[in-house]
């Protein structure tokens, strides 16, 4: 039986075909790189992560032009506050979630992005219909994009994607750097671009929660643990119970503190002190005085590494190196067809380097 969210996939490429004709096979275009002050950046997704992956982009545009203003179209409520820290950062337009069941909401939207006229509009995703029917709606003089057989339209910038990189974080900047006929250089992290007095307090939420571990725990750090994560990726409280141990036993130097997920319930049974936020940037500030993030595969995982945090994340079921977390720092442990104590025991191996010293290069995902 096809997956349901395979089929909508389906009959939207097809129905995008059939309004637009179809997209370009081939690079088309070259981008300029004077003249562009105006930027749309096309990113429809309401996920935390797929939102966050954009920030190297952002990085990306302001070193190549510093006196630009670029616009998010969003599906994420929350963008603004995530890309609060880019002075480049004009507008953020949120369209609703479900737009069929939004239809006045949904065109208050598109009013918004036609009214402005742009030097240039990206379609950052190689998959996504939405994005590429918003580009084609917008009033800009270059759009670019993603060639394929997935896309719909022609575009004035079309770059085949066959030798991008594997990592959705690094897409989007392969996008424009192809465009713009750009060097190869390092790609840039990912930056919530947190300002000090954020940093700050979240160290003192941090040694608040410290103080409420073992005795003789905290001397050399806070590991925070998130156990949260989306559909199959979701692992059990048993699968918890028999992995925690391990880890409790290796760093009993520092204390562990559990991240609560939105739903405000402990995955790991109260046994920790707890810290609960629902505001992304108050998060990310505790994110980012941690020694080490232990998490699943989710978009917690993301915003610490925004954070600056190192991260050791537990992967079972998604594509590591398409959405592993992403730049120095970072580790992965392929846990599918490993017992809970295995898990642990392959985290303790890789992430233990990590948390007092230079991370394992074979760790590493960038």
């Amino acid at each position: 039986m096809m997956d349901i969210h395979a089929l909508r996939s389906r009959l939207a490429a097809r129905g995008m075909r059939l309004l637009a004709g179809p997209g370009d096979t081939a690079d088309a275009g070259v981008l300029l790189p004077r003249g562009v002050f105006r930027i749309l950046i096309c990113r429809i997704s309401h996920s935390l992560g797929n939102t966050l992956l954009i920030t190297p982009l952002l990085q990306e545009i302001e070193a190549i032009w510093p006196g630009a203003e670029v616009d998010i179209v969003s599906r994420n409520p929350i963008a603004p506050e995530i890309f609060r820290g880019y002075a480049c950062v004009r507008d953020v337009i949120c369209l609703p979630r479900r737009g069929l069941r939004h239809p006045l909401a949904l065109l208050r939207c598109l009013r918004r992005l036609q009214r402005a006229e742009y030097d240039l509009a990206i379609d950052t995703d190689p998959r996504s219909q939405t994005g590429r029917a918003l580009l084609l709606r917008s009033r800009a003089h270059y759009k670019l994009g993603f060639a394929g057989e997935r896309k719909s339209g022609e575009i004035s910038c079309a770059v085949s994607p066959d030798e991008a990189p594997r990592h959705n974080g690094q897409y989007p900047v392969y996008l424009l750097r192809s465009a713009l006929r750009r060097a190869a250089m390092p790609y840039p992290p990912l930056d919530l671009r947190l300002n000090p007095s954020e940093r700050e307090s979240g160290a003192q939420v941090l040694a608040r929660l410290a103080a409420q571990a073992a005795p003789g725990c905290g001397r050399r750090g806070v590991i925070g643990v998130f156990a949260n994560a989306t559909g199959a990726k979701l692992l059990s409280p048993a699968w918890w119970r028999e992995f925690m141990p391990a880890i409790d036993a290796h760093f009993s130097e520092f204390a562990i503190v559990e991240i609560v997920p939105m739903n405000a319930v402990s995955m790991l049974d109260s046994r920790y002190p707890a810290y609960y936020s629902s505001h992304v940037r108050k998060l990310a500030s505790v994110l980012s005085q941690l020694s080490l993030l232990i998490c699943l595969d989710c978009g917690v995982m993301h915003l610490a590494r925004a954070s600056g945090t190192r991260t050791a994340a537990i992967f079972t079921q998604t594509d590591i190196a398409e959405w592993g977390p992403y730049g120095e720092g970072a580790t992965v442990v392929d846990a599918a067809g490993l017992s809970a104590e295995q898990a642990a025991q392959a985290l303790i191996a890789t992430a233990s380097i990590d948390v007092v010293g230079e991370p394992a290069d074979a760790a590493r995902v960038a």
